[in-house]
């Protein structure tokens, strides 16, 4: 399926799909920022299309990635099991429990998940 725009919970959410091209840099990133400008209010990324150095916050990819989103007033999820990378990393925990706490950038499982949250109920977060 290619990327598309659908309403979950009232709110209009760019579905990536999860066999796009991988995020691999700050432009990539932009691109999706783009396509969301046809509508969307949420970026809902799958965790795979997503590059390692993302998940290795030494990087500051993710940072970069995530202050973009926010700098566009958006809203970033990435979605699906990132339970190897939190493991590796006492930093990304932090990061991803932060981030699931606050409005702009949430790391949740699925698109249920996402749904849930986006209508204000309780939501799992990712496998830690």
């Amino acid at each position: 399926m290619p990327d598309q725009v659908r309403e979950l919970a009232g709110v209009s959410v760019l579905i990536c799909d999860p066999a796009g091209p991988p995020v691999t840099t700050v432009q990539d990133a932009l691109d999706l920022i783009g396509a969301a400008f046809l509508g969307a209010e949420v970026v809902a990324v799958p965790a795979s299309r997503l590059d390692e150095d993302f998940f290795a916050l030494d990087t500051r990819f993710a940072g970069e990635v995530m202050q973009k989103f926010v700098n566009y007033q958006l809203r970033l999820a990435v979605l699906g099991d990132i339970s190897r990378h939190l493991a590796a990393s006492s930093a990304l925990r932090a990061l991803v429990h932060e981030s699931n706490r606050a409005e702009h950038v949430w790391f949740l499982p699925d698109l249920d998940a996402l749904e849930a949250r986006l209508a204000g109920t309780p939501t799992r977060p990712a496998p830690a």
